[in-house]
């Protein structure tokens, strides 16, 4: 968890100051979404230019996939209730259903850039290499916070014992932390 969030924070801010990249005329874009990487096939056709659900962010730039391809990647599919993933539901805007969905042909595509600035999760794009980063939703960012139990690691101490943080389990602990940055 920290660590996806550690990697979003890395590759936005490695993409912060960079001139726009040309788009690359590739036959597949990845995406990484809950830490696993997938292959999806790049929308050949103008994309709709989603307005509405977020003026300030560049449009042009948003990643439309294909529905099959949202379940391959995020495991998200488009209900009449909204985008679901098990028992998680998002409902889409009904005046904003065009910022999100455009049907073409047998397709319908999704506009899964749009998707996570509605729910305000953290995306980075690297535009070279057309790979599309995808942080943990809000509802994953703290989600310890709720059991207010730290998650285990393993730490030596000065004569090389290893000690884990799940052997004091039930006891108080101090933890002492440095770091040079």
């Amino acid at each position: 968890m920290i660590k996806s969030f550690l990697l979003a924070s890395f590759a936005a801010l490695t993409l912060v100051g960079r001139e726009p990249a040309a788009p690359r005329d590739a036959a597949t874009r990845t995406i990484i979404y809950d830490g696993v990487v997938t292959k999806v096939a790049p929308r050949v056709a103008a994309p709709r230019v989603a307005t509405k659900v977020a003026p300030d962010t560049s449009p042009a730039a948003d990643l439309w996939i294909t529905t099959s391809d949202l379940k391959r990647a995020t495991r998200f599919v488009i209900k009449p209730q909204g985008v679901c993933r098990d028992e998680l539901c998002f409902p889409l805007p009904k005046d904003h259903q065009a910022d999100f969905l455009a049907p073409e042909g047998a397709l319908t595509w999704f506009n899964l850039s749009a998707f996570a600035r509605m729910i305000k999760q953290p995306a980075a794009v690297d535009e070279k290499n057309d790979v599309w980063y995808f942080g943990p939703r809000p509802d994953q960012q703290n989600a310890y916070l709720t059991s207010l139990e730290a998650p285990d690691f393993s730490l030596p101490d000065l004569n090389g014992k290893l000690h884990s943080l799940k052997d004091s389990r039930g006891r108080k602990v101090l933890l002492v932390t440095w770091a040079s940055w």
